[in-house]
């Protein structure tokens, strides 16, 4: 089809209520036309995490402002957009509700196509969107409430090779920078306050390094961490300023360790398929943090293999992705009626067990 395809997006997994616009060909390219991003940072700071009824509230105080801003910014009016694509799991359930109940109604009042879409599948696919990477290629997705390798093989056909079986990484950082007392989001926070740590005066584990395969777990390295904070409270009587900054560091250091060794072994897995292009993205909050970047730059040097991660702003929850997702998918899926779900759960490779755990971010997949 040439064709181009207007598709609004929604997004409302978690604590970031999100709408926006693209438009693009089917199998082709597409661009970003609007992308609205309402951050519940401010809701949930007091509370040291995110307090899923409150972002499920906020997200139905703001999910139809999103849309209405997405659609001005694109300027589009809704008889213009050719299909709603809308996050409907994995999640925390309230929030993945109001947005899937908000799209099931434009697209009944509109008779506009609606295609439910799994939140992993958007950041998965978010390299096609951002720099065209062809299939097959290796995604870590890492973020608060998720971190997978997937190999992508194509719009909706992923192979898991690894996971966490407990803890997140974007989750272990809240956790760590709360513990330690830093702001949140911890990750930022932490980044921030390594700069000027020493990772090496903490002896962190590197949890599962010692055993074969490709799985993660960051729930040890977090009580690690806690205990190092309390071994240095009863010695000294609190903790300083460099106390935080090389607690910081070396946490940080302990996940980069991890996720380049782990992603060592993804690779070789993924490189068994003889790709013609081989390629690492990483997707997800946690690719914003830029040690981690270096570190898996340095994997994918050691293997020849090319490395890309999108641009901050889509590597975080968005509603782009979203839509993308669903441009990408279309020529190969019906579209949803109205009995559409929202899922806590939703794997993106069904074929595999499902992982262990539940992030307090969001269930795994």
């Amino acid at each position: 089809m040439s064709e181009k395809l207007n598709i609004l997006g929604i997004e409302s997994s978690c604590d970031d209520t999100a709408a926006a616009v693209i438009s693009g060909h089917l199998n082709g390219s597409a661009e970003i036309l609007s992308s609205i991003v309402v951050s519940q940072t401010d809701l949930h700071a007091t509370f040291g995490g995110v307090v899923p009824e409150i972002a499920a509230r906020a997200h139905v105080e703001k999910l139809d402002v999103s849309v209405i801003k997405a659609l001005a910014d694109a300027n589009l009016s809704m008889d213009k957009i050719d299909a709603i694509a809308v996050t409907a799991g994995p999640g925390l359930i309230g929030g993945v509700v109001a947005g899937v109940m908000l799209a099931k109604g434009l697209a009944a009042s509109t008779q506009t196509p609606l295609y439910g879409v799994n939140h992993l599948a958007g950041h998965a696919l978010t390299p096609r969107l951002t720099d065209n990477v062809p299939f097959p290629y290796l995604v870590l997705l890492v973020s608060g409430g998720h971190c997978q390798f997937l190999i992508a093989k194509g719009p909706l056909s992923f192979l898991r090779v690894g996971g966490t079986i407990d803890d997140a990484p974007g989750e272990a950082f809240d956790k760590v920078a709360r513990l330690i007392g830093l702001d949140q989001p911890g990750g930022p926070a932490i980044e921030a306050a390594a700069l000027n740590g020493e990772p090496k005066r903490f002896k962190l584990p590197r949890p599962l390094l010692d055993r074969s395969g490709c799985d993660m777990s960051f729930s040890g390295l977090k009580t690690a961490a806690l205990r190092a904070r309390d071994q240095v409270i009863v010695q000294d009587g609190g903790l300083t300023k460099q106390d935080q900054a090389d607690l910081a560091a070396g946490f940080q250091h302990a996940v980069s360790d991890v996720l380049a060794e782990k992603s060592r072994r993804a690779l070789l897995e993924y490189l068994k398929l003889s790709p013609a292009q081989p390629t690492l993205c990483v997707a997800g909050g946690v690719a914003a943090n830029m040690a981690i970047r270096n570190v898996l730059k340095e994997v994918c040097r050691e293997h020849k293999a090319n490395f890309v991660a999108p641009p901050l702003a889509l590597c975080t929850d968005n509603a782009a992705m979203i839509a993308y997702a669903a441009l990408a998918q279309l020529p190969y899926r019906s579209s949803d009626d109205m009995g559409l779900s929202a899922k806590p759960r939703m794997p993106l490779d069904t074929s595999s067990p499902t992982m262990l755990g539940h992030g307090k971010k969001g269930a795994k997949a």
